[in-house]
């Protein structure tokens, strides 16, 4: 309950029931795209100095590489799922499933808050994890989509655009600057990038909630059982995720951020990288699933879950 109460998650619901309510609240796109470069930038920062506070260490490499394994495999569970029970065309499938493996950046950034207000803060390592998560899923989701169609494109620009995202080079750019001055030089720029967070990302959320039901209503191939995989599929990955982090020793904090990072969906690297390599397949039904059903879902309902389960698991939880 306290997490359902967190201001950054009232403040997503606020902007559902605008929505819903077909107000005219709105926030600038010039707006929303600034929010998502702080949001970025902030993240990457404090996960670099936390990083060069405690130092590099083995349990480090080890969380990246299982990280990097569960997105290049995810997308064979989601693809299964969505091949039988969802009745996707292979093409539409492979698409949607490099989605769920790969992760959401407002998705995490809104769990790193919920778990510091917790108390169970994850390791600043967490966010190169996270980074390292966005692309393995978008090759094997390729790879899903060929089995059903000779039309799919790669090559050099499909790399191109999958490696230099600026969603990935800021995350990156951010951490290796963070890990660069610690935590001394670092407190001449907190007031803004620590000071402002949980404020700017209840703004954000706000637009997010907007933009979730709007895109829903423009859905025209939605039908109930994507629905229904909108809402099961994070469930499955985040408990893959729980599972994964519990093998490999993880503290509380971490452990849900892994299992958050799994469960989230991809809606702005991933759909870039679709729309280069899978022009014909269908944008409206990856994006809806994954920002107007999977997004919501895991903000107001799936963080708790994924956050109590960790508390479960982890040892004394």
């Amino acid at each position: 309950m306290d997490t359902l109460l967190s201001p950054v998650i009232l403040f997503f619901v606020l902007g559902v029931l605008a929505a819903v309510a077909r107000s005219d609240l709105a926030i600038p796109e010039a707006m929303a795209k600034a929010m998502s470069l702080y949001l970025m930038a902030a993240i990457g920062l404090k996960g670099g100095v936390q990083v060069a506070s405690v130092g590099f260490d083995g349990q480090m490499l080890v969380v990246a590489a299982v990280g990097m394994v569960l997105s290049f495999t995810i997308p064979f569970l989601a693809f299964v799922m969505l091949r039988g029970f969802g009745r996707v065309d292979a093409v539409n499938a492979g698409a949607i499933a490099a989605h769920y493996g790969s992760v959401s950046v407002v998705t995490f950034a809104t769990a790193v808050e919920v778990l510091d207000q917790a108390g169970i803060p994850a390791k600043g390592y967490m966010v190169a994890v996270m980074a390292l998560m966005e692309t393995p899923a978008i090759v094997s989701g390729l790879m899903l989509a060929r089995w059903g169609s000779s039309a799919v494109r790669g090559g050099a620009h499909l790399w191109r655009e999958v490696l230099l995202n600026g969603s990935v080079v800021l995350l990156m750019g951010a951490f290796a600057i963070g890990i660069v001055v610690g935590k001394t030089k670092y407190e001449s720029i907190a007031p803004l990038f620590s000071g402002l967070w949980t404020g700017i990302l209840c703004l954000f959320l706000l637009d997010m909630g907007l933009v979730a039901v709007r895109r829903l209503r423009e859905a025209q191939s939605m039908t109930l059982r994507l629905v229904t995989l909108g809402v099961t599929t994070p469930l499955v990955n985040g408990v893959v995720g729980l599972l994964a982090g519990a093998a490999i020793g993880l503290d509380t904090g971490s452990m849900a951020a892994l299992s958050i990072l799994c469960a989230s969906a991809s809606y702005i690297a991933v759909p870039a990288a679709m729309r280069l390599a899978l022009p014909q397949a269908n944008s409206g039904l990856y994006l809806s699933m994954s920002l107007a059903i999977t997004f919501p879902f895991n903000i107001i309902v799936g963080i708790p879950i994924y956050v109590a389960l960790a508390r479960a698991l982890a040892p004394g939880g």
